[in-house]
């Protein structure tokens, strides 16, 4: 679909989504606001694997470890020159998340299947214990604590919000901040994937002997795509740390590498969509679990009420794997051509 819109489509459905979800905020209570903050660094960091692995064929679990390196060069820069403008922060974040995808690449680009997954998981599994190893310059494993972006004054008065509200209108605030970042990422990436860069990354995924035979050097491709995909990763992460307020070891386990993939594949792998659909799932897959173990009475405390949400999405995986194999987005895609289809007929 992307390869068929021109820029200035893009432009304006990236306008009309952004202004769409703005709109939503001044809809929803301040803690929905803030999940929904924390789910633009999500859905951010999604979309840096599912281009990796959707529109590039490179498998990824360490992903976590690319959100970490954004997240502590955000908190870590902030500290010493915390005047810095939020731009400027995001813009070193992603650098340098884009220079730990570079030097994850080379190797990559020797490295297919499960042993490439074994070394970027590898990469997750390590380096949340280096900040501990740093000691105090690093935050320990306490971490390091940042300031949210805080509403200005001209905001505070648009929305309404007085002395008991201001909490309300920082997330608020926080949410508005998330969602024009995530709009920026997803258009530049739109491009990306409708630009020679994203054709030649297909053509690598697909048949990379073809690619070969075209002229494409198979490394460069890979080593690009790796970093692209950490750069997006780094992205997330620096967002994740502005709108969470802290960034410590235990914000980037390595577990969250195998989630980001799980809700990659139920949000729909290698689209944009998808990307949104998974950031979502990331912060209300608590929510989603405790709502149907008070519906089905399941006990919170037992050992399978305390790992249900594990099986749950581990189930929903599967099956999603099998029966939908484009996650959410492509049966949100398939009922629509379903429905427009049902349409056509009736004005016949």
């Amino acid at each position: 679909m992307l390869r068929h819109t021109t820029t200035l489509q893009r432009i304006l459905l990236s306008v009309l989504g952004g202004a769409i979800a703005i709109g939503i905020t001044f809809f929803l209570s301040g803690s929905n606001n803030q999940l929904l903050a924390l789910a633009t660094a999500y859905a951010i960091t999604i979309l840096g694997l599912s281009f990796l692995t959707g529109w590039s064929g490179q498998i990824s679990l360490g992903h976590s470890g690319f959100m970490a390196i954004g997240g502590y060069v955000t908190a870590l820069w902030l500290q010493h020159f915390s005047s810095t403008p939020m731009v400027l922060t995001l813009i070193l974040a992603t650098a340098a998340a884009a220079v730990g995808g570079v030097i994850m690449g080379l190797p990559a680009t020797k490295l297919r299947g499960p042993y490439l997954a074994g070394m970027t998981l590898a990469f997750a599994v390590a380096l949340p214990q280096l900040p501990e190893s740093l000691g105090p310059w690093a935050g320990g494993s306490q971490g390091i604590p940042l300031q949210t972006p805080t509403a200005p004054h001209w905001f505070a008065n648009v929305v309404g919000g007085g002395p008991l509200a201001i909490i309300a209108t920082n997330y608020q605030y926080d949410a508005i901040v998330g969602i024009l970042v995530c709009t920026v990422a997803f258009f530049i990436v739109s491009n990306l994937f409708a630009s020679k860069t994203g054709r030649a990354m297909r053509l690598v995924r697909d048949n990379d002997v073809a690619a070969e035979l075209v002229g494409l050097n198979l490394p460069r491709t890979r080593t690009l795509a790796f970093a692209i995909s950490a750069g997006l990763s780094g992205l997330g992460g620096a967002v994740f740390a502005y709108m969470n307020g802290t960034v410590s070891p235990a914000s980037f386990p390595y577990v969250l590498s195998i989630s980001l993939v799980t809700y990659m594949v139920l949000g729909g792998m290698g689209t944009l969509q998808g990307a949104v659909y998974g950031g979502l799932l990331a912060v209300y897959a608590t929510q989603i679990t405790n709502w149907i173990s008070n519906t089905v009475g399941i006990d919170p405390n037992s050992n399978f009420g305390l790992n249900f949400q594990n099986i749950l999405f581990g189930g929903l995986l599967i099956v999603t794997m099998i029966t939908a194999p484009r996650g959410l987005a492509g049966l949100i895609h398939l009922l629509k051509g379903l429905v427009q289809k049902q349409m056509s007929k009736q004005r016949q």
